[in-house]
């Protein structure tokens, strides 16, 4: 598949009333959503958008620039530049505090995208309120043994970054439009950068809805994109598995069932990226179906409750007969969406 096609959600295997049930649930629990995709079956279903945006707004991702971040860790990875079990003190020595600790010695790149990096509690606020961004971040300290905890740490996803650029002498965006971008058919995009030209990596990328969700049908068909194998299908399946327990976080069930390499395992056998105030790319193998939203919310778990409790169920295994009568109150809601 080059590209995006579109078809009714009958053909496939989505009933419209599902739909119509599932945007009346957002609105009801002010999920505060601005877009929404689903594809299934390599079609989109579902296109919308809340008035005033517009599907063409390109919209700030926060953390789900995460994900995006740990691809190019892969790309660099196919193409030999680095290893997983390589030191992160071996790319910075000019960086390095005066005594090295035996942690620091043993972090290693795999750490960084796991989320184990071995700090506790997450030092992005102390890193990026300093004046030397790479140096801060080693002389933090480590209170846990690398690869054996999990903190969240946007300063850890801004370190792969410096990484990738200093190996390949460009930004992340520079580095992955041939790679991603270009074949996926993304603009070249904004990426926010730190003072030196280094893509925060953890934050700051910006793109459409439609790029969202062609990033997460690449990764359901495990990083083919037509006729071209974009991403190694080995990479594709190691990066959405669970490498560490987060099982230690509060609250949602949606973020304590691992971390894989910058991505979110969920229930029912699916996956994510996702980042602040409600931007997902929700990907889920078994239904062969992606979802990609943009949103305005502090909730984070609701719109995925309302995708399990409502979508999920309603998902076939063939396509369904066309309800005219469904499809045409899904056009209704969708004129009225504001």
């Amino acid at each position: 598949m080059k590209t995006l096609t579109y078809a009714a959600p009958a053909e496939a295997g989505i009933p419209a009333g599902a739909l119509v049930k599932l945007l009346k649930e957002m609105n009801s629990r002010d999920t505060g959503a601005h877009s929404l995709m689903i594809a299934r079956r390599g079609k989109v279903v579902l296109s919308c958008r809340w008035k005033p945006y517009s599907l063409e707004d390109v919209h700030m991702l926060y953390s789900l620039s995460k994900s995006f971040t740990s691809t190019a860790v892969g790309f660099a990875v196919k193409e030999g530049k680095l290893r997983l079990s390589d030191k992160v003190v071996s790319f910075f020595p000019e960086k390095l505090p005066q005594r090295i600790s035996p942690r620091l010695r043993t972090m290693t790149v795999e750490n960084l995208l796991t989320m184990a990096a071995g700090h506790d509690p997450d030092p992005t606020r102390a890193v990026f309120g300093s004046e030397d961004w790479i140096g801060a971040f080693f002389a933090q300290p480590l209170p846990t043994q690398p690869g054996t905890h999990f903190v969240y740490n946007t300063a850890a996803t801004y370190i792969l970054s410096a990484i990738v650029h200093k190996l390949t002498g460009m930004p992340l965006t520079a580095y992955l439009q041939p790679r991603l971008f270009d074949p996926l058919g993304i603009a070249p995009p904004l990426w926010d950068s730190d003072p030196l030209g280094i893509n925060m990596g953890g934050f700051g990328l910006h793109l459409t809805t439609e790029d969202i969700a062609r990033f997460g049908q690449l990764f359901l068909q495990e990083g083919r994109w037509g006729d071209r194998q974009l991403v190694p299908a080995d990479w594709i399946r190691t990066a959405h598995v669970a490498h560490s327990d987060n099982s230690n976080q509060p609250g949602n069930p949606d973020w304590q069932q691992g971390y894989g390499y910058q991505m979110w395992v969920c229930r029912h056998g699916a996956y994510r990226g996702d980042g602040a105030f409600g931007q997902y790319c929700v990907v889920m193998p078994e239904q062969d179906a992606v979802l990609a939203a943009t949103s305005g919310i502090r909730d984070l778990q609701a719109p995925l409750d309302a995708l399990w409790e409502l979508l999920l169920p309603a998902m076939a295994p063939a396509a369904l007969p066309e309800d005219a009568a469904a499809r045409q109150g899904l056009r209704a809601r969708l004129e009225g969406l504001s």
